[in-house]
């Protein structure tokens, strides 16, 4: 099998080196990414692709005038201009090329009526559009084909890094570390997150060995004694916790794991829960870290909608003046994908029934054959003997609520406090918590996480300071593997940047659409966009600024009065964010997606193709039913209404319980089941 297995993979890399060999420009000239004559230096990429914007990077050390700089075509065609002052260095961006005609390109000074020879050229590889598609897409098909998720992502990586190269295989390998992956360590968001993760998993490190842990086990046995119970509790945890999604996804996991595994709730099952009620209650609940996010985004699309030309003063008027909350309020009815994923949560944990893949998973832990898969590989070593409390521990419950009490009391403490220290005004709640660093509150928070659980095991005697180090360290080293998945997965992010992916997808959007058809086709859109790129948050604010100026010229409005009209931008706003958080949840190398499988303990690909049955039968029927007749006028609440009564049918009739589980057994036999 493993022969097998390597075997097709070299057959896919080299389909895709053949496909890529044949469709770069043929040039005899080696590309460089930096050209010196005279005075003039460039900096250009090795590689472009068909239609989509670059950049290049002008400098002139030894001139201290200024000089106005184009760049040409071999055709002629001027592809963009500007002034290089002394001193500084110019980058000209949005350059598009079409086709291989226009090579080499010329760097001319001069202005338009004199203009001097070209004191450099550049003649770099030219790739079509859709060859930035491949390294996302490579790298989720060997993961969900062979089940090997860290593998997967470095092979995307480096094929992306490989194209970047100009189709060079050492110099590709040497850039996908000191290009794609050192750069991500460098961001200070995805260094914050991984501090945090580290933390937090000491923190249950230390709960652990303390018998926190188990006391919760313990003390919730007595209410959580069915498997529907457990899984409600985790659902509920799930909705309590709304001010972040990072937050949310570790602190639920974590904590709920022991319950879930006691009642033996698959790790799946754990993970669905947990990933499908993070985000999309952090998106919808006016005081989280995301929406800040997303009405400055609404407000830059607006701002983008009213200096577009064509529109007529009143029209400009109203969208300058126009509240870019009130929008988002009024476009939450709207946000059919996290509603009736919130909804579908809460029907599968009711009703206890499931299909496709999570079905089987489900099956096999109730039957005592196992939380996971066999030969899965865990995100995370919980349950080893590393976690296991120490000997004549007591199992206190408060020794793990406190602690996880502490981190949700000075995160919202913090981002309360530093929002309002950043916005320097008096402010409404949820413009404060807009204006606030999640990633500081969420350091500090799991730091304090970290000390009281310290404090406590020490200070009642129940762990040494030694001890309780080494839980701490323990804590942390059992997340290292998903530390790994994690900056491999912002490095694939980053090569999806670097090649233009989501310009690419989103450019589909141009052209004449039906207004009716905008939101759908958003949707699809920022789904595919976020699917491939791995990032929910990049995906909006790509498309906003884009898809606001494009519903308002296609005949939205920002007026509430106008019925239809502003129903097609409500749901054209609604659609890039749902969608967003739709592509995210499928994707295996969305970040939110690998922190599930982390704080559940659970096999990445396991998670992620037990969840995407799911999170597709939402997805589509929020779009039969919610976006495209809501654009014809079809009330909302209706779609809303009709959305969940057809989930609840899905279930009822074509989902399956396990009636041969021990579980379902005794449920039956003391008469607490549903049916």
């Amino acid at each position: 099998m493993r022969r097998l297995q390597i075997g097709a993979l070299a057959a896919l890399f080299i389909a895709v080196s053949v496909a890529l060999v044949a469709a770069r420009t043929p040039d005899t000239r080696r590309p460089s990414a930096q050209t010196k004559a005279q005075a003039v230096e460039v900096d250009a990429p090795r590689v472009v692709l068909a239609g989509l914007p670059f950049a290049i990077t002008i400098r002139a050390p030894g001139t201290d005038s200024t000089i106005r700089v184009a760049v040409l075509g071999a055709t002629g065609r001027r592809l963009g201009a500007g002034v290089l002052q002394p001193g500084e260095a110019l980058e000209i961006r949005d350059l598009r090329i079409d086709g291989r005609e226009e090579f080499p390109l010329s760097i001319t000074t001069g202005d338009r009526s004199s203009v001097s020879p070209a004191v450099a050229t550049v003649s770099p590889k030219l790739f079509p559009g859709w060859t930035s598609l491949l390294p996302p897409l490579l790298a989720i098909i060997l993961a969900l084909v062979f089940k090997e998720v860290v593998t997967s992502l470095f092979v995307g990586v480096w094929l992306g890094a490989f194209i970047f190269a100009g189709l060079n295989p050492i110099t590709g390998t040497m850039r996908a570390i000191d290009t794609f992956v050192t750069p991500v360590l460098v961001n200070y968001d995805h260094a914050a997150i991984l501090v945090f993760s580290f933390l937090l998993g000491g923190m249950v490190g230390v709960i652990s060995k303390s018998g926190g842990t188990q006391g919760i086990v313990e003390a919730v046995r007595p209410l959580a004694t069915t498997p529907r119970r457990a899984q409600l509790a985790t659902y509920l945890s799930g909705l309590a916790i709304f001010f972040d999604d990072y937050a949310n996804t570790l602190i639920v996991g974590n904590t709920m794991r022991p319950i879930t595994d006691r009642m033996k709730v698959s790790r799946e099952k754990l993970a669905y829960i947990v990933d499908s009620t993070a985000a999309p209650v952090a998106a919808i609940v006016f005081v989280s870290t995301w929406v800040g996010f997303e009405i400055s985004l609404i407000g830059d699309g607006l701002a983008a909608a009213a200096a577009q030309s064509g529109n007529t003063p009143e029209v400009a008027a109203a969208l300058e003046s126009a509240n870019a909350f009130t929008i988002f309020i009024h476009s939450i009815p709207y946000l059919f994908y996290p509603l009736l994923a919130l909804l579908m949560v809460g029907l599968i944990v009711f009703l206890q029934r499931d299909f496709g893949p999570m079905l089987q998973a489900e099956r096999r832990a109730s039957r005592g054959e196992g939380l996971y898969r066999e030969g899965a590989m865990l995100m995370s070593e919980a349950g080893s003997d590393k976690m296991e409390p120490a000997e004549g521990a007591p199992l206190r419950w408060y020794n793990a609520v406190l602690p996880v009490l502490s981190v949700v009391f000075v995160v919202l403490i913090g981002l309360y406090f530093q929002g309002r220290s950043n916005l320097g005004r008096p402010g409404t709640i949820w413009e404060i918590f807009g204006e606030a660093s999640a990633f500081d509150a969420l350091l500090w928070g799991s730091l304090t996480g970290c000390l009281v659980a310290i404090a406590l095991a020490v200070g009642q005697r129940i762990l040494s300071m030694h001890q309780a180090i080494d839980g701490l360290v323990g804590g942390m080293r059992a997340m290292f593997l998903a530390g790994i998945i994690l900056i491999l997965a912002w490095s694939l992010g980053l090569v999806t940047e670097v090649l233009g992916t989501a310009p690419y997808i989103s450019g589909l959007l141009e052209g004449n659409l039906p207004a009716q058809l905008l939101p759908a086709l958003v949707f699809v859109t920022a789904a595919s966009i976020a699917f491939a790129t791995g990032t929910s948050w990049g995906t909006m604010g790509i498309l906003l600024p884009i898809v606001i100026p494009l519903a308002v010229a296609l005949g939205g409005t920002v007026d509430p009065e106008a019925g239809t009209a502003y129903v097609i931008l409500l749901g054209s706003i609604a659609s890039v964010l749902a969608g967003s958080i739709f592509g995210d949840h499928c994707s295996p190398i969305s970040d939110t997606t690998v922190m599930s499988s982390m704080a559940s303990a659970c096999d990445h690909v396991d998670h992620v193709r037990t969840q995407l049955p799911y999170a597709l039968v939402v997805g589509v029927v929020g779009i039969l039913v919610g976006n495209i007749p809501t654009a014809f006028g079809f009330p909302v609440w209706l779609s809303l209404l009709l959305g969940a009564v057809l989930l609840f049918a899905l279930l009822r009739f074509y989902g399956e319980k396990d009636f041969d589980s021990p579980q379902w057994a005794e449920e039956r036999a003391s008469g607490r089941t549903s049916d």
